[in-house]
């Protein structure tokens, strides 16, 4: 049976672990060769060989998202690896640490590191990413935005600014780039079970029973359940879809 990515290239972000790793694999599975790209070549090697293991193909490519030569780097390298770039998950991203803290002790270095590396790496990777697709008249993007993206919560004001930034980023991006066969879309997931949330139940005791009781459906996401539906996003089952900051969070923002 054929997958609904057979013969297109997909690059992805941060998918040395988590969400990224789950989509990779999820990529590989609908037939797409598939660009790791992480600055973590330990878990990003772990990733590719996950794919080639189950029949698939796919490369790692090591890079910093924060940097404009990185990403370049990163997107021609998937293109002169399989020919081409038909989606893009821009994924990589960090925490806003684990110390909560209001926004007037904020550091700014913390809070300068938070934005340059959750919403301009998104920024810089699209900019890498959109030109190729313009030459080849189609691609679909999906960034990784949240649930802090479309609301808010105190204690860590870097990564609900930053969040908030994809979301907008991904409108403009979407509306910019309709008329040109490229889509432009956001998950926002909820609170998932991946390595960068586990650190913040370790450190703050029954906050893990707290942030699922917020969650209507009663528990926390996993990464399996997001990359389904980046998968979605980036098919041609949502070729009608652009400009959406997709919530993948069990209920918790529509209270």
């Amino acid at each position: 049976m054929a997958g609904q990515l057979d013969g297109k290239t997909a690059l992805v972000t941060g998918g040395g672990s988590g969400i990224g790793r789950a989509t990779s694999l999820a990529y590989a599975r609908e037939g797409a060769r598939v660009v790791v790209a992480d600055m973590n070549v330990e878990g990003g090697e772990e990733t590719v060989q996950m794919i080639v293991e189950a029949g698939g193909q796919a490369i790692l490519v090591h890079a910093d998202v924060s940097d404009a030569s990185g990403t370049q780097l990163m997107v021609d390298q998937a293109v002169e690896a399989f020919g081409s770039l038909d989606c893009a998950f821009n994924n990589a991203g960090i925490s806003g640490g684990r110390e909560r803290r209001r926004s007037a002790d904020y550091e700014e270095e913390d809070f300068d590191r938070v934005i340059r590396i959750n919403l301009k790496g998104v920024w810089l990777s699209m900019k890498a990413e959109i030109p190729h697709m313009l030459k080849q008249g189609s691609g679909a993007i999906v960034n990784t935005a949240s649930i802090m993206g479309l609301i808010a919560t105190p204690g860590s004001v870097a990564y609900m600014a930053a969040k908030h930034g994809v979301v907008g980023l991904t409108k403009a991006a979407a509306l910019e780039y309709a008329q040109d066969g490229i889509r432009v879309n956001s998950v926002c997931p909820g609170y998932i079970n991946t390595p960068l949330v586990r650190p913040l139940f370790d450190q703050y005791e029954a906050m893990e029973q707290t942030v699922i009781s917020r969650h209507p459906i009663g528990r926390l996401g996993e990464p399996e359940e997001i990359a389904a539906a980046v998968v979605w996003l980036s098919s041609p089952s949502a070729s009608f879809v652009t400009g959406h900051n997709m919530a993948v969070d069990g209920g918790y923002v529509a209270q």
